[in-house]
């Protein structure tokens, strides 16, 4: 089979968490560039339907949805408007997240409950929906999670941004055990360093430059370097794929300080 039929997802209806921006836009046009109806998910109702407009001048068919991802009346409606517009989602992205850091000792209850609410809690959710509609239309597909490199390492000030992207990781595995003999395969992204709306100053300083030099391709992942991965995930490229997690961080986590 070429390559280009390998990775077609005509017929296929996906939905985008967090598709306002940053990595979540460009995992919609990645998926939307390759055949799939995409459904745009996020609060921010003004950007979306911006980016929706954008889309549908390449011919792309999206819709706009807006929803908090940890609101689970929200995530409902989500669902039911995407197949009221578009049929069964087939392939989830759950890219919603938020970057808070700080001191462990500092973290407040609010701000550990925030972030796993929004970093873990809603992946499971979301993933669960999926896994639900899908099975109740008896679809096969795709639920892909995007985790991040300190799923796998630490680093001072993300003790909770840490566990809850670690937290990702395992709960795809345990996805992947109950769905995967069902047809609905579950995998996760782990990203290293890109410089986005949620974390351009911080990247974009001395501090920056400082981990840039710790990453053995030397630079941030620029826009389209993880769209292979996930059109991997997402399509029959990776059929026989499932419970894994992708890392594309530039060899950061392999790296070994002397």
């Amino acid at each position: 089979m070429k390559a280009a039929e390998m990775f077609n997802l005509t017929g296929q209806v996906a939905l985008v968490t967090g598709a306002s921006s940053g990595l979540g836009q460009q995992f919609a046009r990645a998926l939307a560039d390759n055949g799939a109806t995409v459904a745009l998910v996020a609060r921010r109702v003004e950007r979306l339907e911006a980016f929706k407009a954008e889309l549908e001048k390449s011919g792309a068919k999206v819709v706009a949805i807006a929803a908090d991802v940890t609101d689970r009346a929200a995530m409902i409606a989500a669902f039911d408007a995407a197949e009221k517009a578009l049929g069964t989602v087939t392939i989830l992205v759950n890219n919603a997240g938020i970057a808070d850091g700080g001191r462990a000792v500092e973290f407040t209850p609010e701000d550990w409950r925030r972030m796993m609410s929004t970093n873990l809690d809603s992946v499971f959710y979301w993933a669960q929906e999926a896994a639900r509609r899908m099975l109740a239309a008896g679809k096969q597909g795709s639920i892909v999670n995007i985790a991040s490199v300190l799923g796998l390492m630490v680093a001072k000030g993300g003790a909770s941004y840490a566990t809850a992207k670690a937290g990702v990781v395992q709960l795809t595995k345990a996805l992947a055990v109950e769905l995967s003999f069902k047809g609905i395969r579950v995998n996760a992204i782990a990203p290293g360093w890109f410089v986005t709306e949620m974390n351009d100053e911080y990247l974009l300083s001395d501090k920056g430059a400082a981990i840039k030099r710790e990453i053995p391709m030397g630079r941030f992942g620029n826009p389209g370097d993880l769209d292979g991965a996930l059109l991997l995930l997402a399509s029959n490229a990776g059929a026989y794929i499932t419970g894994a997690t992708i890392v594309a961080d530039g060899g950061q986590v392999i790296q070994i300080k002397g």
